[in-house]
């Protein structure tokens, strides 16, 4: 189609010009299996090109192997043109022979070959004669099953159709089991699907419920029966789309919705039983261009296409000549359809579509439509054919208009369809594709077809009914194309599709040829390969402006340093999203690839010769030090030795792969390379210069020794326990997946993973990937994490789940400790390890790790009926397996505080699954010792005893190393060993004051108080330290260190405080009885204990505590003769109890009419500090106005008046007064205060006196 403005050198003059080549190497890391490449026969065929091109079904391969180089210069592929597509695989064998038979038939008619990709499905299907084969394109070749089904001879009547109109037939797959997981196989096989089929001419559908049964069968409606009612012109007209959709709760049965050409939409329910044509509905014209236009409606598409298997209804878009419409079915039971919406894209408006009638253009038509994943973003794909009115030439400019929903509408509501006029908006402005192209035909127009979702992003496939296929991508403002180019004995493209990706992401774009298989193309070879648009033909016609290929691909520029990468095996590894890959175009400057092949070049030399003469001074000129990390070109040399592609390793013997010694012999040759490249880094002083400037990426090239040595010991574990499983009681004959045990089973989802995300990975073998991509070893615990349930179900027998989980412990136990083996072995190639995360420490390991013993974790629950011998293995493995795991996050942690960042959530991750797995072990070594066996030897009984106490040691030691103190407590406390106890104490130190700490506190909670006071005294300060949060115990140990001043002090604060802190409480009471608060009488007696403790110390302000104390307990007499003078009830019991302070104290004795109480607000204030005073001066103005109201200073006066009382008289009658008694209390020679007078805040003068007497004819007083 559009081909980029290169040009290539024919294939017949770049063969010509060179001498017989020897026979093609099928080591190339992009050629498929030679076992795949079956000779089919030997005839010689007539009206060959003179070429000399091998015919695509003879036994040599297609032209197309001018693509493929021959010979591999170098294990990483450096003679891979970047810009090429990548072969992937061949169709089916089937396939090909049927090809071969319609060939040599020579029957005009039979020829014609037909096909297609389902994405949704990963699907291929070719129709080749009267057959319909169908596969999955994603499985590898030595495993490619095929399905054939016959298609009834009926409905290939008057089929042909115009050459390059395109596809004769409309497939729709039905995927009846899209929900369900496989279980004992790799991959998600699908074990139920049906497929709809239709002639778009004749009309004719056919239907096969199950393709993947036995015995297929079949369904079939030669013609509707609306055709017999339509007049000859109507009969002309033909299908243009076709959708399907399972229907909810119905098996095998399916709605299919097909819009014709002649405006009318038609809906069938299809069923095992047979094929139902319901009413048709009829598209409105109005404000098409032209009244009637034929070819419309063109497209058909579902507006969700992954939605839920439940929904009753779904909604499906429209493409007409002038508009977008939104249709929404039901499901059940009617079918009926219905209106949602409609957008005008042709029209007077430009803002909302393309607008119409602009100078020089005559036509529009939309072609074909297609939604994003989301549901959300909508592609046009439009054709408009204009005169240029200076030159009178016509062109035809083709554009993608992409529309989405206006921000701020709900489209989940149907309400919202009828508030708003304009459901849609551009989403960017018109993106042309090739402003003047060739004037084509209409039949031709409308064969064009549109794909989206593939990489790079935002790109998109336009499909020609003539066999081309071309890539566009809007970039800077213009659009690069990338045109898919074979030779044409390839044959045509028959569809496009997109490889899927793990991360819910699209992934490269996968092509369908008619006689060279499966391609795919590569994101770095559109980046690199596209070109802006020329003036050229959508079809195979050719063009009149075709530039060189230097002046063209000089035209794509990349900004700053951004350099293109080789074709190497990881330019196009996208998968990986946990840790950093390199896709597509990468930031590396031109220095990075000089110093990198200077690399090489020494390297390689030194290999020859040993000499490195030089070497650091050149490359440190080169600039090869100047980067860190992955991206150095030291770990990248690093990188490409431990994942250099085997040359000899693809096999059609599936699972027998792995027990070839080849495996081991090049696992090994790369050990041995990379063990010399390490030897060539010291040698030439580079490795000194890496640990002091790049420690990171010295510690990735030594990781690559670490999961080279890990593969190795992990190709060696799975050949014993094939061995073991081949000869053991789980053996079953008929069943290869099981004898090939769940570590084949994950290594097969690791290869594929790495296939489907690297194309050029895609001809070879799930485990010769697998074995070749050592340096992505985490990849083997990120599907551990996302895909354990298709290596172990829970529809598996218990047994076999036990098994094939204890296969992937060892496995997980294998590569950590060969990886932390290596290390320990090789310590001194290593750089300081301060801030650096080991690759084993990593989150996806963990998370790959936990997920495992999480599933061994709910194993354990339902191993009660096994035997003693089955729950000890299955222990067995899961300690080892909580052992690595468990160093994995004290590594991460450690990294993390070496590097000061946050690690708080990392932290209680680590505690709590530390608590989780450490209990769970505990557990079972608690019920192995628990258990009972009667009438066993002596002899047994005491192996039984060696074991569980081997297994409790095991634990112990694990528990110590991870400060596991509960699980050593409990340990301890089951055994009652206090030796053991003592031991860890003494060497168990952690946070929060290690175990010690941790021992201290069970006790408490238990309330062992005397096997605490007593296991302080080996331990005084740990215990110390835990009893400033208990002082009701602190005092005691105090005591026991001879410490009586702070044991006078900490007494002195249990018998003031609040009573919440005064005895502490139970942090895990046994029982929830109410805690016994102290009493006055209490407090009385821890005053005088600290009295007796401060006399005991007698320190330097021993004379002032004692004042303090002795003022506290008459504080507290006054506060005991207060509440007895209260009436009885419970607030006088409260306050007998409860500690009030000295302010509440007062306020009650303001509150009681009572001359003596009155008289102790004086006492309060006496015996608390100066500081309570100044702060509370008016409160004690509170308790002066109390003490005079407690007289009746009236009957005082009438009484001296009356009698005629002398001075002396007067005196002795004042002196009964309370304010006489306070004011000597307060004033008086024998007054006692704790600290400072009362003078100092209230001054005893004469205006103060007499105020207090104010309005009162008291003068003579």
């Amino acid at each position: 189609m559009f081909s980029p403005g290169t040009k290539k050198k024919s294939n017949y003059t770049s063969r010509k010009q060179q001498p017989p080549s020897p026979p093609v190497s099928y080591g190339s890391p992009v050629t498929p299996a030679a076992e795949n490449r079956k000779a089919v026969t030997e005839n010689v065929v007539p009206d060959r090109p003179s070429t000399g091109t091998p015919a695509p079904w003879a036994s040599s391969r297609l032209s197309v192997l001018a693509r493929i180089p021959a010979t591999k210069k170098s294990d990483k592929g450096d003679d891979v043109d970047p810009i090429q597509p990548v072969f992937v695989g061949e169709v089916p064998q089937v396939v090909r022979d049927e090809q071969t038979n319609i060939l040599q038939k020579r029957l005009s008619g039979d020829t014609g070959i037909y096909g297609g990709m389902d994405k949704a499905t990963s699907l291929a299907w070719i129709i080749c004669g009267n057959r319909l084969f169908i596969w999955s394109y994603l499985s590898p070749s030595a495993s490619r099953k095929c399905t054939v089904l016959e298609l009834p001879s009926s409905i290939l009547e008057d089929g042909d159709v115009n050459k390059n109109s395109g596809s004769a037939w409309l497939l729709c797959v039905l995927d009846w089991d899209h929900t369900t997981v496989g279980t004992n196989t790799v991959f998600q096989q699908r074990t139920s699907a049906g497929v709809l089929l239709c002639n778009r001419k004749t009309q004719a559908f056919v239907y096969w419920p199950n393709i993947y049964s036995s015995s297929p069968a079949v369904t079939y409606m030669d013609q509707p029966e609306y055709m017999t009612a339509l007049n000859k012109q109507q009969q002309k007209s033909s299908y243009n789309s076709l959708i399907a959709s399972a229907i909810p709760d119905k098996q095998n049965v399916c709605i299919a919705i097909a819009c014709s050409s002649n405006g009318q939409l038609y809906r069938f329910i299809c069923s095992p039983s047979g094929i139902q044509c319901r009413e048709n509905v009829s598209v409105s014209s109005h404000g098409s261009q032209i009244s009637g236009q034929k070819g419309y409606p063109r497209s058909l598409i579902w507006h969700a296409p992954n939605h839920s298997a439940k929904e009753s209804k779904r909604r499906f878009l429209l493409l007409t000549d002038h508009e977008i419409l939104c249709l929404s079915v039901d499901l059940f039971p009617d079918f009926s359809m219905s209106k949602l919406w409609s957008h005008e894209i042709v029209g007077n408006d430009g803002d909302v579509g393309i607008q119409k009638g602009l100078a020089g253009q005559k036509k529009i038509w939309p072609l074909d439509m297609q939604i994003d994943n989301n549901g959300k973003v909508i592609t046009v794909l439009v054709a408009t054919f204009c005169k240029d009115r200076a030159t009178s030439s016509s062109y035809t400019e083709y554009s993608l208009l992409t529309m989405q929903y206006k921000s701020g509408l709900d489209v989940t509501s149907e309400s919202t369809f009828r508030l708003h006029d304009k459901i849609l908006e551009k989403r960017s402005p018109i993106e042309v594709i090739i402003p003047k192209a060739r004037v084509e035909e209409e039949d031709f127009l409308f064969s064009m077809r549109l794909k989206v979702g593939g990489k790079p992003s935002g790109s998109s496939v336009v499909l020609s009914g003539d066999g081309t296929a071309t890539v566009t991508r809007y970039w800077r403002n213009t659009s690069r194309l990338y045109k898919f180019d074979l030779p044409y004995d390839a044959g045509k493209v028959l569809d496009a599709s997109v490889f899927p990706s793990d991360d819910g992401e699209d992934g490269a774009w996968a092509v369908l040829t008619e006689k060279a298989g499966v391609w795919a193309i590569p994101e770095k070879a559109v980046l690199l390969g596209g070109v802006e648009p020329p003036e050229r033909s959508l079809s195979r016609k050719g063009s009149s402006n075709e530039g060189s290929t230097q002046e063209e691909r000089r035209n794509v520029s990349f900004t700053g340093n951004i350099a293109p990468r080789r074709a190497s095996s990881e330019a196009w590894d996208a998968g990986d999203k946990h840790r950093p890959v390199f896709t597509g175009i990468v930031p590396r400057s031109a220095q990075d690839e000089e110093s990198e092949a200077l690399l090489s070049q020494f390297f390689h030399e030194f290999l020859q010769s040993g000499v490195v003469t030089g070497t650091l001074d050149k490359l440190k000129k080169s600039g090869a030090f100047e980067r860190d990390g992955e991206t150095n070109v030291f770990a990248r040399v690093s990188k490409s030795i431990v994942d250099t592609l085997a040359k000899h390793w693809t096999t059609t013997r599936g699972a027998e792969i792995v027990a070839l010694s080849v495996v081991s012999t090049q696992l090994l040759d790369k050990q041995q390379k990379h063990q010399k490249f390490l030897q060539f880094l010291a040698l030439s002083k580079c490795h000194e210069e890496l640990s002091s400037r790049q420690r990171k990426s010295l510690q990735i090239i030594m990781e690559h020794g670490e999961k080279l040595a890990a593969m190795i010991q992990l190709r060696e574990l799975q050949n014993a326990i094939r061995q073991q499983s081949s000869n053991g009681a789980f053996t079953n004959a008929n069943t290869q997946n099981e004898l090939s045990g769940s570590i084949w089973d994950l290594i097969q989802l690791v290869g594929e993973k790495a296939r489907q995300n690297t194309v050029l990975l895609m001809d070879r073998d799930n485990a010769e990937v697998f074995y070749s991509k050592v340096s992505e070893l985490e990849e083997v615990f990120h599907c551990l994490e996302k895909k354990l349930s298709l290596v172990v179900s829970e529809d598996m027998p218990f047994t076999f789940q036990l098994q094939r989980t204890c296969e992937l412990s060892s496995m997980c136990v294998t590569l950590l400790n060969t990886s932390m083996t290596y290390k320990d072995e090789n310590q001194m190639w290593y750089p300081s390890p301060e801030g650096l995360t080991p690759w084993y420490c990593q989150t996806v390991v963990r998370s790959g790790m936990w997920t495992l013993a999480s599933f061994m974790l709910h194993l354990l629950k339902d191993m009660g009926p096994l035997d003693r011998s089955a729950k000890l293995e299955f222990y067995s493995h899961l300690e080892v397996l909580v052992k690595v795991l468990l160093e994995a996050y004290s590594g991460s942690v450690t990294a993390k505080v070496e590097r000061e960042e946050e690690h708080g959530a990392l932290l209680e991750e680590y505690w709590h699954r530390r608590d989780i797995l450490l209990d769970t072990l505990y557990q079972q070594v608690k019920g192995f010792n628990e258990t009972t066996y009667q009438g066993s030897s002596e002899v047994m009984e005491e192996h039984d005893k060696e074991i569980t106490q081997k297994l409790s040691s095991n634990l112990l030691a694990i528990a110590k190393r991870h400060e596991g103190y509960q699980t050593l407590w409990n340990l301890c406390f089951d055994h009652n060993d206090l030796e053991l106890l003592r031991s860890l104490m003494h060497d168990s130190m952690g946070p929060k004051g290690g175990f010690s700490n941790f021992v201290f506190k069970q006790m408490h909670n238990s309330k062992q108080f005397s096997k605490l006071m007593r296991l302080g005294e080996e331990f005084p300060e740990d215990l110390a330290i835990f009893l400033k949060e208990h002082p009701d115990l602190l005092w005691l140990h105090e005591i026991f260190l001879h410490q009586f001043s702070p044991a006078s002090e900490t007494l002195h604060v249990m018998a003031l405080s609040d009573g919440d802190n005064s005895i502490s409480e139970v942090e895990e009471p046994a029982s929830y009885d109410t805690r016994i608060e102290p009493t006055l009488a209490d407090r009385r007696r821890l005053l005088n204990l600290s009295k007796i403790a401060a006399v005991a110390g007698k320190n330097a302000d021993y004379d002032t505590k004692l004042k303090r104390i002795e003022a506290d307990l008459k504080i507290l007499k006054l506060q005991q003769e207060i509440s007895e003078l209260l009436p009885d009830d419970e607030e006088t019991q409260d306050i007998a109890h409860k500690l009030l302070p000295p302010a509440d104290l007062i306020q009650l004795c303001l509150r009681i009419q009572n001359k003596q109480v009155a008289l102790y607000a004086f006492d309060i204030f006496a015996w608390t500090s100066l500081s309570f005073l100044r702060c509370n001066t008016s409160l004690l103005e509170e308790c002066w106005k109390n003490a005079t109201n407690q007289d009746d200073w009236e009957t005082i006066n009438q009484t001296s008046v009356s009698k005629g009382l002398s001075d002396e008289e007067n005196l002795e009658v004042l002196k009964e007064t309370a304010l006489f008694q306070a004011s000597r209390r307060c004033y008086g020679s024998e007054s006692e205060t704790y600290e400072g007078g009362f003078e100092e805040v209230l001054p005893l003068r004469q205006e103060k006196f007499r105020g207090f007497f104010c309005g009162r004819n008291l003068d003579a007083a």
